[in-house]
């Protein structure tokens, strides 16, 4: 880990810091950095402690049902509006957003890649993010993007939120701090962190690590949620408890700053006086949090056959149709595997939903070769898969003892939408040209004689 001058100097010029987080899935919460600074009885009192501004910032419209109703309380050294100017405009060329049809001559099929590689020069987090592939339409706020990351300088005077959509984070390697302007999340590889729409944020480095690498889900929909649980009852999967917010925390920095936005696909660029991360205090349901997936407690089947991948949701992001997701975050994490008379990794399907997969760590077991960490997959709608061959003759062959599967945490963004390859993604040195080999070797095995063969 990094020694404590190199954590105050990432830390920043009069930045406040605050331990600790708030438990709590879509909680109401309130938190201050100095005492007194919340206002008690009313949201909006004339004159705010401390000379602060009070300043709503909503998710969701004002009429939305009670239960979907979104929106904190912020109490800043300034408001909003001083974090903004004449912005210009400014380029990130390999963030796409949908609609987008990449330039390239790629024809449809099961595609996968080995990880990004570490960049040759200094990159921060904005500037290291790659699109791989994007769905729906985000100016109809109706589908998403998947992106990979690869970055190793920190942002320092540098600022961003996004009105297109929430950002979800998912570490592959290297942990980051995400500053937000309602506090800030250590996030570790195996932990996600999400950010919500229009929220500001910085990221930076912690620990020692040649490159900081992972995947992003920008959730152009409604926001995500806890699926619910159906039979299984009040227990299990993602258990609210475990989603953590941060507790206020601010900066106090008079430096020349940089606010940019990303706004209906373009982005734009303000410069200013100060930081823009200065919520002295804040209270509300509007709010960014992280989860380690090491706390999901998976269910599966103790007998025969094994349930749909859905058991394994983490975070759903509903669309107008009920039970067709607009983008469900799923994982595949340690369990053990008990069936009887059973094939026990996935089945071979195909799927009216699109599936962008990743591996966080260890290996996944329907791939025995190939699919690494950092690496991506991209099954899109219809377009059969499955264990590869290796993987199917060893769950075929194999003695049906309880095995757990260990050191293994995959992911999939899986989507209505059909999701469109990007030209950087079609083109990209680690596409695995080879990727469809991995199930050349499932011949013809039918020979017409009653029994299992």
């Amino acid at each position: 880990m990094l020694e404590k001058a190199e954590k105050q100097r990432r830390a920043g010029s009069g930045q406040q810091r605050a331990a600790g987080y708030m438990p709590g899935f879509g909680n109401d919460f309130e938190t201050e950095s100095l005492p007194g600074a919340l206002p008690q009885g009313q949201n909006s009192p004339q004159k705010c402690n401390y000379g602060l501004y009070a300043e709503q910032l909503s998710g969701s419209p004002f009429t939305a049902p009670r239960g979907t109703n979104e929106r904190s309380w912020l109490y800043r050294i300034r408001p909003s509006v001083r974090h903004t100017g004449r912005f210009r405009r400014v380029d990130y060329p390999h963030w796409k957003t949908a609609p987008h049809v990449g330039e390239h001559s790629l024809a449809l099929g099961q595609l996968r890649w080995s990880p990004l590689p570490a960049p040759s020069e200094a990159l921060d987090f904005l500037q290291g993010i790659r699109t791989m592939t994007t769905a729906g339409d985000a100016l109809t706020q109706a589908g998403m993007a998947a992106h990979a990351y690869a970055f190793n300088a920190d942002m320092v005077d540098d600022y961003f939120f996004n009105a297109d959509g929430e950002l979800l984070i998912v570490p592959e390697t290297g942990a980051i701090q995400v500053f937000t302007e309602l506090g800030r999340m250590d996030v570790e590889p195996s932990e996600i962190c999400l950010i919500p729409r229009g929220m500001m944020f910085k990221v930076t480095r912690l620990g020692e690590e040649k490159v900081w690498r992972g995947y992003i889900c920008e959730n152009y929909g409604a926001k995500f949620t806890l699926p619910d649980r159906g039979p299984i009852g009040a227990n299990c999967l993602a258990n609210p408890r475990d989603f953590k917010t941060p507790v206020a925390a601010y900066e106090d920095k008079e430096t020349p700053c940089r606010v940019q936005v990303k706004w209906c696909g373009s982005f734009h660029m303000v410069e200013i006086g100060n930081s823009p991360l200065d919520v002295v205090a804040w209270h509300g349901n509007y709010a960014p949090y992280k989860y380690d997936l090491k706390t999901f407690s998976p269910v599966g089947a103790i007998l025969f056959d094994h349930p749909d991948p859905s058991i394994f949701t983490v975070l759903t992001a509903p669309s107008g149709e009920e039970g067709t997701a607009n983008v469900d975050f799923v994982i595949f994490p340690p369990r053990w595997l008990v069936a009887e008379h059973t094939f026990r990794p996935p089945w071979y399907h195909r799927n009216i939903m699109s599936e962008f997969m990743g591996l966080i760590y260890g290996r996944y077991d329907a791939k025995e070769e190939g699919f690494v960490p950092g690496g991506m997959s991209l099954h899109n709608m219809m377009l059969a898969h499955g264990p590869d061959f290796s993987g199917f003759e060893k769950a075929s062959n194999g003695e049906l003892k309880p095995v757990k599967l260990d050191n293994t945490m995959a992911f999939m963004f899986e989507t209505r939408f059909p999701q469109q390859l990007t030209t950087f993604a079609a083109e990209l040195d680690t596409l695995q040209d080879d990727y469809m080999d991995c199930w050349s070797g499932l011949e013809r095995k039918f020979d017409g004689t009653p029994g299992i063969k």
